[in-house]
């Protein structure tokens, strides 16, 4: 019997993805003399950076700022950075370009004005991400950051939560319910992206009804982390990968019609994505 391929809604790339990668393309293809760089890889694929790497844009890290020419090309990426990283780029010479997303810069002018009120910024996510180190960076790094409210200590009356664009619903609510009758003064801004839930849902729905589900995307991808950690909840046979390649060898029962899903996180691109399903749908001997 053949397979049958089940592909959740919303994969691939979101907004502020698809538009770091247009910018940083349209830059190194506009002919001009100088190199292009991006400020750590642009996103986190593997596949899109080494496709970027082939048409000339290298990632630095920060501490190589100071090493770059004027007149060369420095791309933030849709993370976005903490203040003194602007303020080194600013001073450095080069020709910034921001790709930062507009919901991540929505964040980080929330840390700023709240923290300059007087209140304590809580983030929730992953403390090593890009994304929060840039946040925290906006209140002058004084913010406390926890996954799920669980590790929080010594709370002010005051208090401001913030949430990493690709955190899970579920851990922004257990972290309120951690703070709840500990401050007096509580404001609480739901910042997970819309496409971040969108995902999330479709995969949990596609991955409750098939055999098996594959996840697509980097493994240092934390949106693609939390669908992989949806999907493993509701089917056994969740694998992840990051392109086909990387697909197992599965036999196709001979009985039954075998339901395998597919999602993908937000920087996984397209051609990628029909790669995966081009190979899980080549006959079977």
């Amino acid at each position: 019997m053949p397979r049958q391929i089940i592909v959740a809604e919303n994969s691939g790339f979101c907004f502020g993805v698809k538009r770091a990668v247009d910018m940083t393309v349209r830059c190194q293809s506009g002919g001009k003399m100088s190199h292009t760089y991006t400020l750590g890889p642009l996103i986190h694929n593997g596949n899109v950076v080494r496709s970027l790497r082939e048409q000339g844009v290298r990632e630095i890290g920060e501490e190589e700022i100071d090493r770059l020419r004027p007149g060369d090309t420095l791309v933030i990426r849709s993370h976005g950075v903490a203040p003194d990283v602007l303020d080194r780029i600013q001073k450095s010479g080069v020709h910034c370009i921001d790709a930062t997303c507009p919901y991540v810069s929505s964040i980080q002018k929330k840390a700023r004005k709240y923290h300059e009120e007087g209140y304590r910024i809580v983030i929730v996510g992953d403390r090593n991400h890009p994304e929060v180190i840039g946040i925290n960076g906006w209140c002058g790094n004084t913010a406390q950051i926890t996954r799920d409210g669980s590790d929080l200590k010594d709370l002010p009356d005051k208090v401001c939560v913030l949430c990493q664009t690709t955190e899970k619903p579920s851990n922004y609510e257990k972290t309120l319910e951690a703070i709840a009758g500990r401050s007096k003064e509580v404001l609480a801004f739901n910042t997970i992206c819309s496409a971040t839930k969108k995902r999330q849902d479709s995969a949990d729905q596609v991955s409750r009804s098939v055999d098996r589900m594959v996840v697509v995307g980097g493994r240092h991808s934390s949106n693609t982390g939390k669908l992989f950690e949806i999907c493993s909840a509701n089917c056994r046979e969740t694998i992840l990968v990051e392109n086909s390649t990387e697909l197992p060898d599965w036999p196709i029962p001979g009985e039954t019609t075998e339901k395998v899903g597919v999602a993908a996180g937000a920087s996984t691109p397209e051609w990628v994505i029909q790669d995966v399903l081009g190979r899980l749908r080549e006959p079977k001997a």
